[in-house]
């Protein structure tokens, strides 16, 4: 996992855009660095061994932390140009905090546009759940919605109105492709 942690940071800060990331990337890094941590429990601290495995903590950690960084601004800055960032490119936790950037920057682009006009209204940012309309390409069963309410089971061809998130993994797992967004 070093090794592609450290690809995809160098490929992340070498670009401009947005770099694909795969949907699973943070949670394998998760496992990657609790890996570590347990690791160094069981080390003696003055082995050459630990003392590596220091080393590749500390160099993780940064990367991980500058990596999340650096895309977080990329999402930013694609939000206040009042646009989306391709799901092919964000994790599924990236999606998530994609829906509440978007909000918040459509409110402060509000908010100052009435404010050069002279004009202070009051500040509202409304983070609604969208449903999705999707068709299914293969059968699934009954789901929990990120609303909590269940939906299905689906049949190939059912249509439905599914939450964004759920939606979204959905369509990445090829069970389903978008028809519209409401």
């Amino acid at each position: 996992m070093y090794h592609e942690l450290y690809e995809t940071w160098e490929r992340e800060f070498q670009s401009v855009k947005l770099e694909k990331l795969p949907t699973d990337f943070y949670s394998r890094a998760a496992e990657y660095m609790q890996k570590l941590k347990e690791e160094g429990r069981m080390l003696d601290k003055r082995t050459a061994k630990a003392q590596l495995l220091k080393s590749e903590v500390r160099n993780a950690r940064r990367m991980l932390h500058e990596l999340v960084r650096v895309r977080y601004r990329k999402l930013v800055k694609i939000a206040t140009q009042g646009e989306k960032a391709s799901i092919e490119t964000l994790t599924i936790e990236e999606e998530k905090l994609q829906t509440t950037i978007l909000p918040i920057s459509e409110a402060y682009q509000a908010f100052t546009r009435n404010l050069l006009e002279g004009h202070l209204k009051p500040v509202n940012v409304e983070c609604k759940r969208k449903n999705v309309v999707v068709r299914f390409l293969k059968d699934v069963p009954e789901i929990i919605g990120a609303d909590m309410n269940p939906y299905g089971p689906f049949k190939v061809e059912d249509v439905a109105s599914l939450p964004a998130e759920n939606a979204t993994v959905l369509c990445k797992q090829g069970l389903t492709e978008t028809v519209e967004a409401n």
